[in-house]
């Protein structure tokens, strides 16, 4: 007897965009992630905390070079998406933490990095050896950090010395070191900076009274004086265009958590609706909870194909920041008419944990705001339709 297609990936047969071994890598993390880590996310988002079984499962499997798979393809923008995608799929929180290594952070020791920092950097992060974050946004500034940002840095001989505050810094608690964007004094440029969390003047609050992504855990950081050196200084950022171009990679790794978030959320739901019984016989075979699963299923898999073809472009060499924000714009919209969905059809057991639509109702709404709110990709998007900038 042959296993039955997944319902969002095997409708049209978008894992064919992976090779074979690629795909049973991701089998594997998804079967490790199902026994080990969906088991204890309830319970980990209710009290706020990220479990170790979390990285304990994904830091032996090596996904960011896995065996069998060809270095371009375990690099490729489509192989991080279907993994991003996955993770995602089980618990936004699990994908948050693990993209701000493989992503963010990665982002600035491969691309935002000097060749000989890229050689020295790169294996140390694909090994979890070297625990960054990606430290941009401020308390102040979100979506006007291009010309906002405030924290300063100031070079004093082979050192720099930065003051200012960084705000909604993912994993920073636990990280090694914290990748700091900084506004240079003398010239006025965005500049990047690899810091140290235990260095002095370095001061981590973690944000408490969070309604999504409760396990991952946000961070307030406060640079006081914070001395660098010269040489952690990622010398591939030296403007606001350097660092546009490393936030043209996030959108799409964000679009596919999203696409993730809206398939997770049809599975908890077709789960309930299949056990639910109502006027003796399982809800799902009502007609108004087909209809509601059924246009899931289209959220879905719309997500998945258009970050599929987003991750193609990439993988072609043509990166555009409106198909970037479109597509981040649009999966998170998606995915947030799923979660409520999902929670819609189990009525009032939607808002209990233990059916997973709660969680997925909450996360949307992270996922909805961070890398790009809803409103700045639509204005990316618009500048392109129309060749106005409505930016203030």
């Amino acid at each position: 007897m042959t296993e039955p297609l997944d319902p969002v990936l095997g409708r049209y047969g978008f894992d064919r965009h992976l090779s074979e071994p690629a795909r049973a890598v991701l089998a594997e993390m998804v079967a490790q992630a199902e026994s080990r880590i969906r088991p204890v996310m309830n319970d980990a988002w209710e009290r706020a905390v990220m479990p170790d079984e979390v990285l304990g499962t994904l830091v032996p499997l090596n996904l960011m070079e896995p065996a069998g798979v060809s270095a371009e393809e375990a690099d490729s923008s489509m192989f991080a998406g279907f993994r991003s995608f996955h993770l995602a799929r089980i618990d936004a929180s699990v994908a948050t933490m693990y993209n701000a290594q493989a992503g963010l952070f990665r982002a600035v020791a491969r691309h935002g990095s000097s060749p000989e920092q890229a050689a020295q950097w790169d294996p140390k992060v694909r090994r979890f050896d070297m625990k960054g974050v990606f430290a941009l946004t401020e308390p102040e500034h979100g979506s006007d950090i291009a010309g906002g940002l405030a924290t300063r840095a100031r070079r004093e001989g082979d050192e720099w010395v930065i003051d200012g505050a960084k705000r909604w810094i993912g994993g920073a608690d636990t990280a090694d070191v914290i990748a700091v964007f900084a506004r240079d004094e003398a010239d006025d440029q965005v500049k990047c900076f690899l810091v140290d969390r235990h260095a002095e003047g370095v001061d981590i609050e973690v944000i408490g009274g969070k309604v999504s992504l409760r396990p991952m855990q946000n961070a307030h950081i406060t640079l006081t004086g914070v001395r660098v050196p010269e040489a952690m200084r990622a010398q591939g950022v030296n403007s606001w265009r350097d660092v546009a171009a490393l936030l043209r990679r996030m959108r799409s790794d964000v679009a596919w958590m999203a696409a993730g978030v809206a398939a997770g959320a049809l599975d908890a739901a077709v789960r309930y609706t299949r056990e639910r019984t109502q006027f003796g016989r399982p809800i799902a075979s009502f007609q108004l909870i087909q209809e509601k699963l059924a246009r899931m299923l289209g959220n879905a898999v719309s997500c998945v194909a258009l970050t599929v073809a987003l991750s193609a472009h990439q993988d072609a060499g043509v990166w555009n920041d409106e198909n970037s924000a479109l597509a981040k714009m649009v999966t998170a919209e998606r995915a947030r008419e799923n979660a409520a969905l999902a929670r819609e059809v189990m009525g009032g057991n939607g808002i209990l944990l233990e059916h997973d639509a709660a969680r997925f109702f909450a996360d949307a709404e992270a996922i909805y705001s961070y890398e790009g709110t809803h409103e700045v990709n639509a204005l990316i998007v618009g500048r392109s339709l129309t060749g106005a900038s409505a930016f203030v």
